[in-house]
Protein backbone atom coordinates (compact mmCIF):
# COMPACT_ATOMS: atom_id res chain seq x y z
CA UNK A 1 0.00 0.00 0.00
CA UNK A 2 1.51 3.33 -0.96
CA UNK A 3 2.13 5.98 1.65
CA UNK A 4 -0.38 8.32 -0.03
CA UNK A 5 -3.30 6.04 0.85
CA UNK A 6 -1.98 4.61 4.10
CA UNK A 7 -4.10 5.47 7.13
CA UNK A 8 -2.42 6.24 10.44
CA UNK A 9 -3.85 5.61 13.89
CA UNK A 10 -2.91 6.91 17.31
CA UNK A 11 -3.56 4.93 20.48
CA UNK A 12 -3.66 6.47 23.95
CA UNK A 13 -3.00 3.72 26.49
CA UNK A 14 -4.52 3.40 29.93
CA UNK A 15 -4.39 0.61 32.43
CA UNK A 16 -7.93 -0.51 31.61
CA UNK A 17 -8.80 1.07 28.24
CA UNK A 18 -7.46 2.22 24.89
CA UNK A 19 -8.58 5.36 23.07
CA UNK A 20 -7.95 5.26 19.32
CA UNK A 21 -8.10 7.91 16.59
CA UNK A 22 -7.39 7.87 12.85
CA UNK A 23 -5.37 10.76 11.47
CA UNK A 24 -7.42 13.16 9.33
CA UNK A 25 -10.68 11.35 10.02
CA UNK A 26 -13.49 11.48 12.55
CA UNK A 27 -13.24 7.77 13.29
CA UNK A 28 -12.83 7.07 17.01
CA UNK A 29 -12.79 3.93 19.10
CA UNK A 30 -12.52 3.03 22.77
CA UNK A 31 -11.88 -0.55 23.82
CA UNK A 32 -10.75 -2.37 26.92
CA UNK A 33 -7.03 -2.99 27.32
CA UNK A 34 -7.30 -6.77 27.33
CA UNK A 35 -7.39 -9.62 24.82
CA UNK A 36 -11.01 -9.03 23.89
CA UNK A 37 -10.41 -5.31 23.39
CA UNK A 38 -7.29 -5.97 21.34
CA UNK A 39 -9.24 -8.27 19.02
CA UNK A 40 -11.86 -5.54 18.48
CA UNK A 41 -9.09 -3.02 17.86
CA UNK A 42 -7.46 -5.18 15.17
CA UNK A 43 -10.78 -5.64 13.36
CA UNK A 44 -11.57 -1.92 13.54
CA UNK A 45 -8.11 -0.82 12.33
CA UNK A 46 -8.40 -3.11 9.32
CA UNK A 47 -11.80 -1.67 8.55
CA UNK A 48 -10.23 1.81 8.65
CA UNK A 49 -7.41 0.61 6.35
CA UNK A 50 -4.80 1.45 8.96
CA UNK A 51 -1.38 -0.09 8.44
CA UNK A 52 0.68 1.98 10.87
CA UNK A 53 -0.28 2.77 14.45
CA UNK A 54 1.50 4.95 16.97
CA UNK A 55 1.30 4.38 20.69
CA UNK A 56 2.88 6.13 23.65
CA UNK A 57 4.94 4.09 26.10
CA UNK A 58 2.89 3.97 29.27
CA UNK A 59 4.65 2.10 32.04
CA UNK A 60 4.24 -1.27 30.36
CA UNK A 61 0.48 -1.05 29.83
CA UNK A 62 1.14 -0.77 26.09
CA UNK A 63 3.21 -3.96 25.74
CA UNK A 64 0.39 -6.46 25.21
CA UNK A 65 -1.42 -4.41 22.57
CA UNK A 66 1.86 -3.62 20.77
CA UNK A 67 2.67 -7.33 20.62
CA UNK A 68 -0.82 -8.15 19.31
CA UNK A 69 -0.70 -5.47 16.61
CA UNK A 70 2.74 -6.56 15.40
CA UNK A 71 1.61 -10.17 15.42
CA UNK A 72 -1.27 -9.19 13.13
CA UNK A 73 1.00 -7.41 10.66
CA UNK A 74 0.65 -3.76 11.66
CA UNK A 75 3.59 -1.36 11.74
CA UNK A 76 3.80 -0.01 15.28
CA UNK A 77 5.70 3.08 16.41
CA UNK A 78 6.24 3.26 20.17
CA UNK A 79 6.78 6.90 21.17
CA UNK A 80 8.46 8.05 24.32
CA UNK A 81 6.27 10.45 26.36
CA UNK A 82 8.80 13.23 25.78
CA UNK A 83 8.33 12.89 22.02
CA UNK A 84 4.56 13.27 22.28
CA UNK A 85 4.87 16.24 24.67
CA UNK A 86 7.31 17.95 22.31
CA UNK A 87 4.96 17.39 19.37
CA UNK A 88 2.08 18.89 21.38
CA UNK A 89 4.18 21.98 22.14
CA UNK A 90 5.11 22.28 18.47
CA UNK A 91 1.40 22.31 17.59
CA UNK A 92 0.65 24.73 20.47
CA UNK A 93 -1.79 22.24 21.91
CA UNK A 94 -2.54 22.71 25.58
CA UNK A 95 -5.83 20.84 26.00
CA UNK A 96 -5.41 17.26 27.16
CA UNK A 97 -7.64 14.24 27.55
CA UNK A 98 -7.50 10.66 26.30
CA UNK A 99 -9.30 11.35 23.01
CA UNK A 100 -7.19 14.44 22.29
CA UNK A 101 -4.03 12.49 23.11
CA UNK A 102 -5.04 9.72 20.68
CA UNK A 103 -5.56 12.31 17.93
CA UNK A 104 -2.19 13.89 18.70
CA UNK A 105 -0.41 10.52 18.59
CA UNK A 106 -2.10 9.77 15.25
CA UNK A 107 -0.77 13.03 13.81
CA UNK A 108 2.67 12.29 15.25
CA UNK A 109 2.56 8.85 13.59
CA UNK A 110 1.61 10.35 10.22
CA UNK A 111 4.66 12.63 10.40
CA UNK A 112 7.06 9.72 10.94
CA UNK A 113 9.49 9.00 8.14
CA UNK A 114 9.93 5.43 6.95
CA UNK A 115 13.44 5.37 8.42
CA UNK A 116 11.92 6.04 11.85
CA UNK A 117 10.11 2.69 11.69
CA UNK A 118 12.23 0.01 13.33
CA UNK A 119 11.87 -3.73 13.17
CA UNK A 120 10.10 -5.28 16.18
CA UNK A 121 12.52 -6.19 18.99
CA UNK A 122 13.64 -9.77 19.34
CA UNK A 123 10.86 -11.34 21.47
CA UNK A 124 13.43 -13.58 23.18
CA UNK A 125 15.06 -10.47 24.60
CA UNK A 126 11.95 -8.35 25.03
CA UNK A 127 10.49 -11.06 27.26
CA UNK A 128 13.61 -11.03 29.45
CA UNK A 129 13.55 -7.28 30.12
CA UNK A 130 11.20 -7.54 33.09
CA UNK A 131 13.32 -10.30 34.62
CA UNK A 132 16.38 -8.05 34.29
CA UNK A 133 14.44 -5.19 35.87
CA UNK A 134 13.66 -7.48 38.83
CA UNK A 135 17.39 -8.20 39.23
CA UNK A 136 18.14 -4.47 39.18
CA UNK A 137 15.39 -3.77 41.70
CA UNK A 138 16.71 -6.44 44.07
CA UNK A 139 20.14 -4.79 43.81
CA UNK A 140 18.56 -1.45 44.70
CA UNK A 141 16.76 -3.05 47.66
CA UNK A 142 20.05 -4.48 48.96
CA UNK A 143 21.71 -1.07 48.73
CA UNK A 144 18.84 0.54 50.68
CA UNK A 145 19.00 -2.10 53.41
CA UNK A 146 22.77 -1.76 53.72
CA UNK A 147 22.30 1.99 54.18
CA UNK A 148 19.77 1.34 56.96
CA UNK A 149 22.09 -1.19 58.56
CA UNK A 150 24.98 1.27 58.59
CA UNK A 151 23.01 3.70 60.78
CA UNK A 152 21.46 1.08 63.09
CA UNK A 153 22.73 0.48 66.64
CA UNK A 154 20.20 -2.11 67.83
CA UNK A 155 21.63 -5.65 67.74
CA UNK A 156 18.25 -7.32 67.18
CA UNK A 157 17.45 -5.04 64.24
CA UNK A 158 20.95 -5.53 62.86
CA UNK A 159 20.40 -9.28 62.84
CA UNK A 160 17.11 -8.73 61.01
CA UNK A 161 18.80 -6.58 58.35
CA UNK A 162 21.65 -9.10 58.00
CA UNK A 163 19.20 -11.95 57.37
CA UNK A 164 17.22 -9.89 54.88
CA UNK A 165 20.34 -8.77 53.01
CA UNK A 166 21.64 -12.35 52.88
CA UNK A 167 18.29 -13.58 51.56
CA UNK A 168 18.18 -10.92 48.87
CA UNK A 169 21.75 -11.63 47.76
CA UNK A 170 20.92 -15.30 47.38
CA UNK A 171 17.80 -14.43 45.39
CA UNK A 172 19.85 -12.06 43.25
CA UNK A 173 22.30 -14.85 42.36
CA UNK A 174 19.43 -17.21 41.61
CA UNK A 175 17.63 -14.76 39.34
CA UNK A 176 20.79 -13.79 37.43
CA UNK A 177 21.80 -17.43 36.96
CA UNK A 178 18.30 -18.25 35.68
CA UNK A 179 18.32 -15.34 33.23
CA UNK A 180 21.76 -16.24 31.90
CA UNK A 181 20.70 -19.89 31.50
CA UNK A 182 17.64 -18.82 29.49
CA UNK A 183 19.74 -16.62 27.22
CA UNK A 184 22.29 -19.38 26.67
CA UNK A 185 19.58 -21.72 25.40
CA UNK A 186 19.87 -19.76 22.13
CA UNK A 187 23.30 -20.19 20.45
CA UNK A 188 23.24 -16.78 18.75
CA UNK A 189 22.39 -14.97 22.00
CA UNK A 190 25.02 -16.98 23.87
CA UNK A 191 27.62 -15.96 21.29
CA UNK A 192 26.69 -12.27 21.55
CA UNK A 193 26.76 -12.46 25.34
CA UNK A 194 30.26 -13.98 25.30
CA UNK A 195 31.50 -11.35 22.86
CA UNK A 196 30.19 -8.50 25.00
CA UNK A 197 31.62 -10.02 28.18
CA UNK A 198 35.02 -10.37 26.51
CA UNK A 199 35.49 -6.59 26.73
CA UNK A 200 37.75 -5.74 29.67
CA UNK A 201 35.64 -4.07 32.34
CA UNK A 202 32.32 -5.60 31.28
CA UNK A 203 31.25 -8.32 33.69
CA UNK A 204 28.49 -10.85 33.18
CA UNK A 205 25.85 -8.66 34.81
CA UNK A 206 26.67 -5.68 32.59
CA UNK A 207 26.91 -7.90 29.51
CA UNK A 208 23.40 -9.21 30.17
CA UNK A 209 22.14 -5.63 30.57
CA UNK A 210 23.66 -4.58 27.24
CA UNK A 211 22.31 -7.63 25.39
CA UNK A 212 18.78 -7.34 26.79
CA UNK A 213 18.46 -3.55 26.88
CA UNK A 214 20.05 -3.02 23.46
CA UNK A 215 19.09 -5.94 21.21
CA UNK A 216 20.36 -3.87 18.25
CA UNK A 217 23.94 -4.17 19.54
CA UNK A 218 26.38 -4.84 16.71
CA UNK A 219 24.13 -3.43 14.00
CA UNK A 220 24.44 0.25 14.98
CA UNK A 221 26.95 2.98 14.37
CA UNK A 222 28.89 4.04 17.45
CA UNK A 223 27.03 7.36 17.45
CA UNK A 224 23.61 5.70 17.30
CA UNK A 225 24.49 3.22 20.05
CA UNK A 226 25.62 6.05 22.35
CA UNK A 227 22.46 8.04 21.60
CA UNK A 228 20.14 5.10 22.32
CA UNK A 229 21.84 4.58 25.68
CA UNK A 230 21.58 8.28 26.51
CA UNK A 231 25.37 8.62 26.58
CA UNK A 232 25.84 10.83 23.51
CA UNK A 233 27.04 14.37 24.34
CA UNK A 234 24.88 17.12 22.87
CA UNK A 235 26.00 20.66 22.12
CA UNK A 236 24.43 23.63 23.91
CA UNK A 237 25.58 26.47 21.69
CA UNK A 238 23.66 29.45 20.37
CA UNK A 239 25.21 32.60 18.94
CA UNK A 240 27.99 33.70 21.27
CA UNK A 241 26.86 31.29 23.98
CA UNK A 242 28.87 28.09 24.24
CA UNK A 243 27.36 25.87 26.89
CA UNK A 244 28.72 22.69 28.34
CA UNK A 245 27.89 19.55 26.37
CA UNK A 246 25.52 17.21 28.15
CA UNK A 247 23.79 13.86 27.78
CA UNK A 248 20.03 13.43 27.66
CA UNK A 249 17.30 10.87 27.08
CA UNK A 250 18.01 7.31 26.09
CA UNK A 251 17.50 4.03 27.90
CA UNK A 252 17.98 4.91 31.54
CA UNK A 253 18.50 1.45 33.01
CA UNK A 254 21.08 0.58 30.37
CA UNK A 255 22.85 3.89 30.99
CA UNK A 256 22.91 3.19 34.73
CA UNK A 257 24.41 -0.26 34.17
CA UNK A 258 27.17 1.13 31.97
CA UNK A 259 27.89 4.01 34.33
CA UNK A 260 28.19 1.63 37.29
CA UNK A 261 30.61 -0.54 35.30
CA UNK A 262 32.70 2.44 34.17
CA UNK A 263 34.25 3.18 37.58
CA UNK A 264 35.93 -0.22 38.20
CA UNK A 265 36.69 -0.53 34.49
CA UNK A 266 38.52 2.80 34.37
CA UNK A 267 40.36 2.31 37.66
CA UNK A 268 41.21 -1.40 37.49
CA UNK A 269 40.21 -3.53 34.52
CA UNK A 270 40.65 -1.63 31.26
CA UNK A 271 43.94 0.19 30.52
CA UNK A 272 42.41 2.10 27.61
CA UNK A 273 39.64 3.47 29.80
CA UNK A 274 42.15 4.26 32.54
CA UNK A 275 44.16 6.28 30.02
CA UNK A 276 40.98 8.02 28.80
CA UNK A 277 39.99 8.91 32.36
CA UNK A 278 43.45 10.34 33.15
CA UNK A 279 43.49 12.32 29.91
CA UNK A 280 40.08 13.87 30.58
CA UNK A 281 40.93 14.60 34.21
CA UNK A 282 44.13 16.33 33.11
CA UNK A 283 41.99 18.58 30.91
CA UNK A 284 39.95 19.61 33.94
CA UNK A 285 36.90 17.44 33.30
CA UNK A 286 34.87 16.57 36.39
CA UNK A 287 34.95 13.01 37.73
CA UNK A 288 31.36 12.31 36.65
CA UNK A 289 31.89 13.63 33.12
CA UNK A 290 35.01 11.48 32.72
CA UNK A 291 33.10 8.41 33.89
CA UNK A 292 30.29 9.14 31.42
CA UNK A 293 32.88 9.20 28.64
CA UNK A 294 34.24 5.87 29.89
CA UNK A 295 30.72 4.38 29.99
CA UNK A 296 30.16 5.53 26.41
CA UNK A 297 33.47 3.95 25.38
CA UNK A 298 32.51 0.65 27.02
CA UNK A 299 29.34 0.53 24.93
CA UNK A 300 31.27 1.41 21.76
CA UNK A 301 33.71 -1.44 22.49
CA UNK A 302 30.80 -3.87 23.01
CA UNK A 303 29.13 -2.74 19.80
CA UNK A 304 32.38 -3.20 17.89
CA UNK A 305 33.10 -6.77 19.05
CA UNK A 306 29.56 -7.92 18.26
CA UNK A 307 29.68 -6.22 14.85
CA UNK A 308 32.91 -7.96 13.84
CA UNK A 309 32.05 -11.25 15.56
CA UNK A 310 35.39 -11.68 17.31
CA UNK A 311 36.31 -11.25 21.00
CA UNK A 312 37.93 -8.20 22.53
CA UNK A 313 41.69 -7.84 22.14
CA UNK A 314 43.28 -5.68 24.80
CA UNK A 315 45.41 -2.85 23.42
CA UNK A 316 47.95 -0.77 25.23
CA UNK A 317 46.79 2.26 27.14
CA UNK A 318 48.36 4.56 24.53
CA UNK A 319 46.20 3.20 21.69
Amino acid sequence: MSQSIMAYAGIDTGKHKLDVAVHGAKARLQVTNDEAGHAKLVTWLRRQRVRRAGIEASGGYEKAVVARLRQDGFEVVVFQPAQVRAYARYRLQRAKNDRIDATLIAACTADCEDEDIHAPPDPRLANRAEQLTLIEQITEDIARLETRRASCRDDAILRHWDLEIRRLKQELKRQLAGLVAELRQHPDLAQRLDLIESVSGIGLRTAVAILVRMPEIGSLSREKAAALAGLAPYDDDSGDHHGERHIAGGRQRLRNSLFNAALPAAFRWNPQLAALYRRLSAKGKAHKLALIACARKLLIFANAVVARGSPWVQKSAEC
